[in-house]
């Protein structure tokens, strides 16, 4: 699942990376989460972005992890890194 965050008036990288992906570990590794990266590209104009890439076990291991109670806890920790537009892309290898 590839995670995106860009707009909004600010990001709080540190926070990112050294709390909110460990928070999404804690919750959904007994769903299959495998693993967590945190990505920073700058876009056309320069506004910060981020991406998030979530691996996890396969399709079926992401659909638990999304439909599990813990999911509540993991998206109420957003505001406290960003107020960016947050958007989720899922994919599998084919």
């Amino acid at each position: 699942m590839i995670v995106t965050c860009s707009g909004g008036t600010y990001f709080d990288r540190d926070y990112y990376v050294d709390v909110h992906l460990p928070l999404a570990l804690a919750c959904w590794q007994r769903h299959g989460l495998e693993s967590a990266a945190a990505f920073f590209p700058r876009d056309a104009d320069a506004a910060d972005a981020s991406v998030g890439v979530y691996r996890f076990r396969d399709e079926a291991a992401l659909h638990a992890a999304l439909a599990s109670v813990e999911t509540e806890r993991v998206m109420a920790d957003v505001p406290r890194f960003t107020d960016a537009t947050v958007s989720r892309i899922v994919g599998f290898p084919l």
